[in-house]
């Protein structure tokens, strides 16, 4: 019997554990260019959109990397995967900090980009999975409420060490904290024994009975499912992604003032946070469909708001589209596992991942050619996307959600 049985359920010490790597993982990755990019532009005698297509590479090597780093989990558990994982993001920066132009940029980011597909929330998700099965929804919950400060801490912590020593000593430091940090809290996460996951996990506790019991789809059922996960996956990162990087201009099209632009900017992160201790309070009841059907509806309802009532309803869709994004980033982990089960689980979750990577990496530069086009009508160009997510997650046969 595998070890994951014996476990009663997510145990806190292993959340904080990936949830703090996490942390560390997002930081000095996704969050890294936001602070870096013009400094290392200007260093390397090259542009800040180089830069970003170099993180765009690395987004793109993710998607491939992720449902082979899926199955080595399903297979023998995250421990040696996130350990590899946090060499791979040590050696990534460390070559990132001491690139001299633009070949060693784009290898490291493609280094980088390994990491990334092996080693950020969907790797963090498998890794659960493999130890308690049904009963890591929780622990998900968990490791996101921890990892979405990743930009409240990666950020300013960018910031200062590039003000002080450079962007190239920035990168070192990120690395020597992989291995200081990172790879310990990875090698301290419990060992499973080679093999497959087993198809059922114990029974979830009375907290969660609608999870627990869904049903598991029928063949065809499965893959009109697996369909409708990565067209939903893939919409919503689209959008998440393009607002990140725009939203000031955004917000400013949209006849918003250059403060209250900013306060918008401001409210997404703490409402991120909101939702998803709301999920792991009230709306753990719910099936996981019901939270991602939830989820997908906020950013359209807030972008409506502002287009058709007017700029002074920016604020709102700040917190909206927080709001959903909080709970998707935890539906990502637990729908899949709601509908399928934990067996192969993250070889699921790296090929239901793979377009929404893809789109990630197009999205700042192919929704910066709508902005120019629309302006702040561009809005309905996201909120068209979410509506779509929406209707397809309501295409779902009914039956795979409780009574």
């Amino acid at each position: 019997m595998s070890p994951s049985i014996d476990l009663p359920g997510p145990r806190p010490a292993i959340v904080a554990r990936l949830g703090t790597a996490q942390t560390l993982a997002w930081a000095s990755t996704y969050y890294l260019p936001a602070i870096l990019a013009a400094p290392m532009a200007r260093d390397l005698g090259t542009t800040v959109p180089t830069v970003l297509a170099a993180f765009s590479l690395a987004l793109v090597v993710s998607a491939l990397v992720g449902p082979r780093a899926g199955h080595t989990i399903d297979r023998r558990g995250g421990r040696p995967v996130l350990m590899i994982t946090s060499l791979v993001f040590a050696a990534g920066l460390a070559g990132l900090g001491l690139c001299q132009g633009l070949p060693g940029l784009f290898v490291a980011w493609v280094v980088l980009g390994l990491g990334m597909g092996s080693g950020l929330y969907e790797a963090a998700f498998a890794t659960l999975v493999r130890l308690y099965g049904r009963q890591a929804r929780s622990g998900i919950t968990g490791i996101t409420l921890i990892a979405g400060f990743a930009s409240t801490v990666g950020w300013p912590l960018s910031a200062w060490l590039e003000s002080r020593y450079g962007w190239r000593a920035t990168c070192g430091a990120w690395a020597a904290l992989h291995l200081l940090l990172g790879l310990p809290l990875n090698a301290w996460l419990p060992r499973v024994g080679a093999g497959p996951a087993p198809a059922q996990a114990p029974a979830a506790p009375a907290a969660e009975p609608s999870a627990a019991a869904s049903p598991t789809p029928a063949p065809r059922d499965e893959w009109r499912a697996m369909l409708v996960l990565s067209w939903v996956f893939a919409a919503t990162l689209f959008t998440a992604t393009a607002l990140a990087t725009h939203l000031p201009r955004l917000m400013q099209a949209a006849g918003a003032s250059v403060a209250t632009a900013l306060l918008v900017g401001a409210l997404i992160g703490p409402a991120q946070v909101a939702a998803r201790l709301l999920e792991f309070g009230f709306l753990r009841r719910l099936h996981p469909l019901w939270v991602a059907r939830l989820a997908t509806a906020l950013h359209p309802l807030g972008a409506g708001l502002l287009l058709l009532v007017g700029a002074a309803w920016a604020p709102v869709l700040g917190l909206l589209h927080g709001a959903g994004n909080g709970l998707l980033t935890i539906t990502k982990g637990t729908l899949p596992l709601a509908l399928f089960g934990s067996a192969g689980y993250g070889a699921r979750q790296g090929w239901l991942m793979a377009p929404a990577r893809v789109t990630q990496a197009l999205a700042p530069v192919a929704f910066g050619l709508v902005l120019d086009r629309l302006q702040g009508h561009a809005l309905w160009v996201t909120a068209g996307l979410g509506v779509s997510a929406l209707a397809a997650l309501m295409w779902l046969p009914t039956k795979t959600a409780p009574r």
